[in-house]
């Protein structure tokens, strides 16, 4: 009888550990996936080979192709134009991507019209931008300049350095009006995106170069090199960090702050758990490829971004 019931723990904890599998997989036939965000049950998809695909949630069908123009790379050949990231608000999608000369440019895309908002006479090195409103945006340079740009102006409203570390990557939170920004120092900075002041740093949990980053309520999550993925609730002012088996390239949070997702392992396979009770809510199978972001899109349900051509998508259970 004690032998049956061994048996039984053994057998229970072998099905309690099996990693949720994808609900669908999103094949994307253009390149490696470098960005995605899910806006109106539409998935868009940036790759490296200057592309956008877009992909109605409801069908999982692919429905529309953006395509960017190439660039000379320094020996003077044609290449394809890597896309670092993409936004989207009031219908107008915001893509970053490569430039000739090593610069970086920007394109505004809507209603089927593509308009170069800042290119390489801008001599600019933008590392991430995301809409701060329909009339600005938010630009990061790798030296850690933040900078609000007006776009009907196509000037700077404000410009601070967030550090004097690298830059790494920043998260705007639900309403957009603050900005949290990682370095390679492993603090993050909080910012108005009204004046670009600083409102508080966040420290103490990431002790490396922060990789991944994420704001939604009150709640910052973070990963990095030092294997940490860290929480800091900025409105109680706690903080505490969770143990991966390998760098946390990738995290995301639910629309609430309540859920957090993290790369965990060797395999890039994720967990979630809840930021209140650090409790975890389960651990999904990802298909090993380096985690480059992770969307929700609701409380239920979330898109994982690696490097390959594929974006999978999840169920909370």
């Amino acid at each position: 009888m004690r032998y049956l019931f061994f048996l039984f723990l053994c057998v229970s904890a072998l099905f309690g550990a099996k990693m949720a599998e994808a609900e669908s997989v999103y094949a994307v036939p253009s390149g490696i996936v470098t960005d995605i965000l899910y806006s109106d049950a539409k998935l868009y998809v940036a790759t490296e080979s200057g592309k956008i695909e877009v992909f109605d949630t409801r069908t999982k069908k692919r429905i529309e192709t953006v395509s960017l123009g190439k660039i000379e790379d320094f020996m003077g050949d044609e290449v394809d134009s890597k896309i670092f990231s993409i936004d989207r608000i009031g219908g107008t999608l915001l893509i970053l991507s490569q430039d000739s000369g090593g610069y970086s440019r920007i394109h505004l895309f809507r209603d089927g019209k593509l308009v170069e908002l800042i290119g390489r006479g801008d001599r600019l090195n933008i590392v991430k931008a995301k809409f701060i409103d329909e009339k600005t945006v938010l630009l990061a340079l790798i030296s850690d300049d933040i900078i609000s740009y007006d776009i009907a102006g196509k000037k700077r409203k404000w410009t601070v350095q967030a550090s004097m570390s690298k830059f790494s990557s920043f998260a705007l939170d639900n309403d957009r009006r603050r900005v949290a920004v990682a370095d390679e120092s492993g603090e993050v900075h909080l910012l108005s995106t009204g004046d670009g002041k600083t409102v508080r740093v966040l420290k103490g949990q990431n002790v490396d170069n922060i990789f991944g980053i994420d704001f939604k309520g009150d709640i910052v999550l973070t990963g990095g090199q030092d294997r940490r993925a860290a929480v800091y609730d900025v409105r109680s002012g706690t903080a505490y960090y969770r143990m991966s088996d390998f760098f946390v390239y990738g995290v995301g949070l639910s629309p609430s702050g309540k859920i957090a997702a993290y790369s965990s392992d060797i395999n890039n396979n994720v967990t979630l758990f809840d930021t209140k009770t650090r409790v975890e809510v389960g651990k999904y199978k990802s298909n090993a490829a380096i985690v480059n972001g992770i969307v929700f899109v609701d409380e239920n349900a979330f898109f994982v971004n690696t490097s390959s051509h594929e974006v999978r998508y999840y169920k909370v259970r």
